[in-house]
């Protein structure tokens, strides 16, 4: 059973710094895009940034240029390094990739649980 798991959350003051990182784990044939969504409370589940299994990246308008997306192919994993947080940025931040399970043919979609992003003005 394929499962990612999120970690490095928290509460951290306007202008710092935190880096999230999601393993994925089980029986994984290969995986394609890994991205990072959040929400919000009241607001929907939004992209914040994607990269592809070849390294390339893409950014919501609100995060470029604080945010960055990378990721470890060895070890199945994705992080997103937050710098220069603001208030605006508080979410619940959720894994998300798409990836092929070992013994089958087609890529599926899976989510992490999400880990809570809380930045204090």
């Amino acid at each position: 059973q394929v499962q990612l798991v999120e970690s490095g959350g928290g509460l951290v003051q306007a202008g710092g710094s935190l880096r999230l990182s999601c393993a994925a784990s089980g029986s994984i044939f290969s995986i394609n895009d890994m991205a990072w969504y959040r929400q919000a409370p009241g607001t929907e589940r939004e992209l914040v940034a994607m990269i592809t299994s070849g390294g390339s990246t893409n950014y919501a308008e609100s995060v470029k240029g604080r945010f960055t997306i990378s990721r470890d192919n060895a070890k199945n994993t994705v992080y997103l390094q937050m710098n220069s947080l603001k208030s605006e940025d508080t979410a619940v931040y959720y894994c998300n990739a798409h990836l092929r399970p070992s013994g089958s043919l087609r890529l599926n979609n899976y989510w992490g649980q999400g880990t809570q992003v809380t930045v204090s003005s």
